[in-house]
């Protein structure tokens, strides 16, 4: 299961580069369901996503790098690429509805920052253990609003966004 909320951003990070990152490269083969393929590194991946936007199932299986390659020739619209830095929360803050312990929670901002032709968008999102800490999470300082529930925002619709 993957629970997540998106938010655009208002400023980047500062000392963005002291994190660590990815770089992502990623197809999709489907778009409902979606089924997409993506490199990570040097890692690849088939991943099945089910219908839902803040929380929905997901499924990883393991590619190897020509397989991988094969698939991406399948793939229709766009092939998105983009670099993902990983930028803990330090204290992250609640709604005061919010009753599980927070203590030791660790949430981790992953910071989308997309390559052409989508070179202006920058999407951060936030993984949550279950959907009731997703729904009391408030956004830290850098975050803009809140689009977890906007599709255009999905990376299965940027494939299928025409370019001009």
């Amino acid at each position: 299961m993957e629970i997540e909320r998106k938010f655009t951003v208002k400023t980047l990070p500062v000392n963005l580069e002291q994190y660590s990152f990815h770089h992502i490269e990623q197809a999709y083969l489907n778009t409902d369901p979606v089924v997409r393929i993506r490199k990570q590194d040097d890692d690849y991946y088939l991943t099945y996503k089910g219908k839902g936007m803040m929380a929905r199932e997901e499924y990883n299986l393991p590619l190897n790098k020509d397989s991988y390659y094969h698939l991406r020739e399948k793939a229709d619209g766009n092939v998105i690429a983009k670099k993902r830095y990983l930028i803990p929360i330090e204290h992250p803050t609640f709604s005061s509805d919010y009753s599980a312990s927070i203590d030791q929670v660790s949430l981790t901002v992953e910071l989308d920052i997309f390559e052409a032709p989508f070179e202006n968008l920058i999407i951060a999102e936030v993984e949550f253990p279950n959907q009731e800490m997703a729904k009391a999470f408030l956004p830290v300082d850098w975050f803009e609003d809140d689009v977890t529930h906007n599709p255009e925002y999905h990376n299965s619709n940027l494939s299928k966004k025409t370019i001009l």
